[in-house]
């Protein structure tokens, strides 16, 4: 199965217990490189292909509308099962939305989405639209797995929209999470120095960035710990990578933000300067 790299933990997890044959794809500031996926379906041909395509967890990117018309266009016609995960959708600060690819690739598709961004995170309560003989399939895996989901828990959620204004709640949510990434680029700008690359999200709750050669992020989690700051390092989103790391802008204010980049910088710094130091 094609997966993202980086890609999101756990999904690889969760696909693991199957063990498949893991066939990364780098992905980009535009989406997912469209030649490795050509090559890969006509050489491999995966039986499934598993993508975050609004907000990746955990870069923040999103595919861009040429991208997904190029990925639907080397799928179609093929036995490959595209999983359309689609939990941060809803949450555009920024930018245009882009199709589905449940829409340009419906045969292939299995579209899968969640309410736990948008309304309530501990009921974990999603759902799924798929062709009619892959949900067959499903309903009895999902009957396999754990019987039936909570008719109770689906039941505050069905009178929650049935009783509010949901579009108004996630436009609540989308300008909080807006101002809180623009304040976590503003700080990134000000406290980290030029050699540090990061995304800039349109969306969603992540933003990636990357250290420079000759240093790890387990190094600078080790580092930034010691000042009561964490974050997600790269290493379990690779195979092999290891500079990368993510940092979560919904969880925090503006002010806390602007400390954690702060000392996170501040972190930075030391590391890289210890690395010249070792290299000297």
């Amino acid at each position: 199965m094609i997966i993202e790299e980086p890609g999101y933990l756990g999904a690889i997890q969760a696909f693991s217990i199957c063990r498949p044959k893991f066939l990364p794809i780098p992905v980009s500031e535009n989406g997912i490189d469209t030649q490795k996926l050509l090559e890969i379906v006509s050489n491999e041909k995966p039986r499934l292909m598993y993508t975050v395509p609004n907000f990746q967890n955990p870069s923040g990117i999103s595919y861009s509308e040429d991208n997904r018309l190029e990925v639907s266009e080397i799928l179609r016609g093929t036995n490959t099962i595209l999983i359309e995960d689609d939990p941060y959708g809803d949450l555009r600060f920024t930018g245009e939305s882009k199709q589905s690819f449940k829409n340009l690739l419906p045969d292939n598709t299995v579209l899968l989405g969640s309410f736990s961004k948008t309304i309530v995170p501990g009921f974990r309560l999603g759902w799924t639209a798929a062709p009619k003989y892959i949900m067959e399939k499903l309903i009895i895996a999902k009957q396999a797995s754990d019987l039936h989901t909570s008719h109770f828990t689906q039941s505050i959620i069905y009178q929650y929209l049935k009783d509010n204004d949901v579009e108004a709640h996630i436009n609540t949510i989308k300008a909080v999470y807006g101002k809180q990434c623009h304040a976590m680029l503003r700080s990134i700008q000000k406290y980290f120095p030029p050699s540090i690359s990061y995304t800039r999200p349109e969306g969603g709750m992540f933003l990636w960035a990357e250290l420079p050669q000759d240093v790890t992020s387990l190094d600078l989690f080790s580092l930034a710990i010691k000042d009561k700051v964490v974050f997600v390092p790269g290493d379990p989103f690779y195979i092999n990578k290891t500079r990368t790391f993510r940092l979560n802008f919904s969880c925090v204010d503006e002010k806390t933000i602007d400390i954690g980049i702060g000392r996170l910088g501040n972190a930075i710094d030391g590391l890289l300067q210890k690395s010249a130091n070792n290299i000297k």
